[in-house]
């Protein structure tokens, strides 16, 4: 099965043949050509990576021929719908908006469930990580990787009471890149400290194996205490405690990673905070990757907010050379994971890295200053924090103490950390010392394990394990009759391979659709109004998502958003072929060899000029700028001052806009302009042109127009139009 970029991915195809699907290739892939400088398109790039075969440029990239280059660092989308056939579509999205790390969140329950999930539902607010599940979206990722031209690495999280369980699923099944460490179990799962360290050497000897790069879980510790730019020397303890551990274990130490998460946030002054806590962890631990995401502790509603927090953090890794670059989506804070929020992200991180290109060649950081003291200062904390928690007996002491996630700026103390009993948590006492004569038939296994002689491996027992014979694999397919993936592809059967449409925001048809409001009343009173404003636009199940108090009295912005009753059929659209515009070049050379002037005015009794002057001046990417001499005769320009004009100036065009439109007034003028062209003679000399918010190409030409140029137009639209007009005239 391979992709075709004209046609939605088909779900139904994907699962045919599931249980004998065998992943490409297994191990993480960084960016090819990296610390190359490159060219793309008229610049040179010193941080970038090869280009993607199939992609979508950033919208501005407009005004530079659509390039696009690619960072040299990942990029990272988190996607959690809690429908795995609608995270693959979304996953093909962001493959093409420029991310090649693909994160599916898990259900939280699924850290407490003691054994691998086969057969189960999907969950809500994330996925059940089952093999059915994994092995789709591999299956996927495999061809949108064709697709686009780059290798996808997909990423999980291996954690919980059955983190060795699961490890084994994702080496057989090809994923990645994983989250695993067993601090993370400990401090904010409650599992048992010596099971989860234990489980953790199996787990990490399985990861080394697939060659799958491991992320920890430190950052978990600045999203949950109280005062999180207080834990940061604390936070380079945890790190430095796994990435030790997963290096004895066997994980290559360019296969670990950091997840670094900057412990502040604007309105905090978090480039002086954020900053030297990201140059002390380079210091630290530079034989590691560092994997920056931003902090959704702070995290509201705001999607704005959001993205200036996202940027600033972003210019951290340009300065500090992040080699993965995760970009938790905008609406974090609402725990909405939609699909254009996904690609929001990607795209902010695309841009602020394309825009801070070579900033380290320019920029250096003061390590005499400031910013050196305070890199110092924290090293010495976090070095005096490791040396305390050998004191007091080790890691698993200092956490009955309540040593991690407590607030206070080490060596101070508040008290509010996080205990845990040795001997307590989930799975307490349930690891066992292995007997003498131990032995486990299986090619990839953590610690003694007496194989016999007549043995060369272990796995020889058995003729082989599933790492060596993924015959032995059993696939097991979802169980639950009612919640399952061909149940819920049923249900939107009538929009797959046919006419109808639905508005979505996250599942297939799921018929969600935000507005936003502005109501001139106070914050409370505003987000009743406007659920009843969205329920008089006929949306059901309207919830308010965001609001944001302007004043006390004199207003609020609403963002709700609702489910509409209705459907489109497609077929029922009437589709003006979208014109074909010439390239910058083409228009120029043209001009240049045949020179164009035109007359140009906003006509009748109008006084909007905004517009015109744009699609004429050089400043705004105007006709100018392609060699088109005009004559500007201003607003309120009579039809006959124009038409006249046009005469005495043996112009080539007529440029007319016309923003009023009520009485049909606009449409009255155009038809004068033609009339009066075809009564002076000159109709079949001189184009016409109209535009304006009100105007198409249809009204236009219908009024005699040779053209419509409606919102948004600008000027190499109408500029191609005038040359391609001409040659056929």
């Amino acid at each position: 099965m391979s992709l075709d970029i004209n046609k939605k991915i088909d779900i139904n195809e994907l699962l045919q043949d599931l249980d004998k699907y065998e992943p490409k290739r297994r191990g993480w892939h960084w960016r090819e050509g990296r610390n190359e400088n490159r060219i793309v398109g008229d610049f040179e790039y010193h941080e970038a990576s090869e280009g993607l075969k199939n992609y979508i440029p950033l919208p501005g990239s407009r005004g530079f021929h659509y390039i696009d280059p690619q960072p040299d660092c990942v990029v990272t989308t988190e996607i959690a719908s809690g429908r795995f056939e609608d995270d693959i579509r979304r996953m093909r999205m962001a493959a093409w908006h420029g991310a090649d790390h693909i994160m599916v969140i898990r259900t939280a329950g699924q850290s407490h469930i003691d054994s691998l999930l086969e057969g189960t539902t999907q969950g809500i607010g994330g996925i059940a990580v089952t093999r059915k599940q994994v092995r789709a979206s591999r299956k996927a990722l495999d061809m949108i990787e064709e697709e686009v031209g780059r290798p996808i690495n997909f990423h999980s999280y291996i954690s919980g009471v059955a983190g060795p369980d699961i490890a084994v699923m994702f080496a057989e099944e090809g994923v990645n890149g994983a989250h695993q460490d067993p601090q993370y179990n400990v401090l904010y799962r409650n599992v048992n400290m010596i099971r989860s360290f234990v489980d953790a050497c199996e787990a990490k000897k399985v990861m080394a194996w697939a060659d799958m790069l491991q992320i920890d879980g430190a950052h978990n510790a600045n999203a949950t205490a109280m005062k999180a730019w207080k834990v940061r020397p604390e936070l380079m303890v945890q790190h430095a405690i796994n990435s030790i551990f997963s290096k004895k274990v066997g994980i290559k130490p360019e296969n670990i990673a950091l997840s670094t998460v900057p412990p502040t946030a604007p309105p905090a002054p978090c480039m002086r905070l954020d900053l030297p806590y990201a140059v002390a962890l380079r210091d630290f631990f530079s034989e590691y990757k560092m994997r920056a995401q931003q902090n959704t502790k702070y995290m509201e509603s705001d999607m704005r907010e959001a993205t200036v927090t996202h940027t600033l953090n972003l210019m951290i890794s340009r300065l500090t050379s992040a080699d993965i670059q995760s970009t938790i989506t905008p609406d974090e804070g609402r725990n909405v994971p939609w699909h254009y929020n996904n690609i929001a992200a990607i795209s902010t991180a695309k841009q602020a890295m394309n825009g801070m290109d070579g900033l380290r060649e320019m920029v250096k950081l003061d390590r005499d200053g400031v910013l050196g003291e305070e890199v110092r200062e924290l090293k010495e904390r976090a070095v005096l924090f490791m040396e305390e928690m050998l004191e007091v007996g080790g890691y698993f002491k200092a956490v009955e103490q309540g040593f991690f996630i407590d607030s206070g700026y080490y060596p101070e103390r508040n008290g509010d950390g996080i205990p845990r009993q040795i001997e307590g948590g989930i799975g307490a006492g349930m690891v066992f010392e292995r007997d003498a004569d131990y032995f486990a038939p299986v090619s990839v296994h953590y610690g003694d394990n007496n194989v016999p002689k007549e043995f060369k491996k272990a796995s020889d027992a058995i003729g082989g394990d599933t790492f060596e014979d993924r015959t032995k694999i059993i696939y097991i397919d979802e169980l639950d009759e009612h919640d399952n993936v061909e149940t819920r592809l049923k249900e939107v059967e009538k929009y797959t391979n046919t006419s109808l449409v639905k508005p979505e925001v996250e599942w297939k048809a799921d018929g969600v659709v935000a507005t936003t409001i502005f109501l001139p009343l106070d914050e409370r009173t505003a987000e009743f109004a406007a659920i009843k404003c969205g329920e008089k636009l006929g949306l059901e199940d309207v919830t308010v998502v965001h609001k944001q108090c302007l004043h006390p009295s004199e207003g609020t912005l609403v963002e709700i958003k609702g489910r509409v009753k209705f459907d489109i059929n497609v077929n029922d659209l009437i589709i003006p072929e979208k014109p074909e515009v010439l390239s910058e070049e083409e228009v120029r050379e043209d001009i240049k060899e045949k020179p164009i002037f035109v007359v140009a005015a906003t006509i009748g009794q109008d006084e909007h000029s905004v517009g015109l002057k744009e699609t004429l001046d050089i400043k705004h990417g105007g006709i100018e700028k392609y060699g088109v001499k005009y004559l500007y005769l201003g607003t309120s320009c009579p039809v006959e001052k124009l038409v006249d004009a046009a005469i005495e100036t043996n112009a080539n065009a007529i440029l007319a806009s016309t923003i009023i439109t009520h009485d049909d007034v606009h449409i009255k003028n155009m038809r004068k302009i033609h009339e009066l062209c075809v009564e002076k003679g000159i109709r079949d000399k001189v184009m016409i042109i109209c535009g304006g918010t009100q105007v198409s190409n249809e009204i236009a030409k219908e009024a005699g127009m040779d053209a419509g140029f409606g919102r948004g137009t600008k000027g190499i639209d109408v500029v191609s139009f005038m040359v391609k007009k001409r040659r056929e005239m």
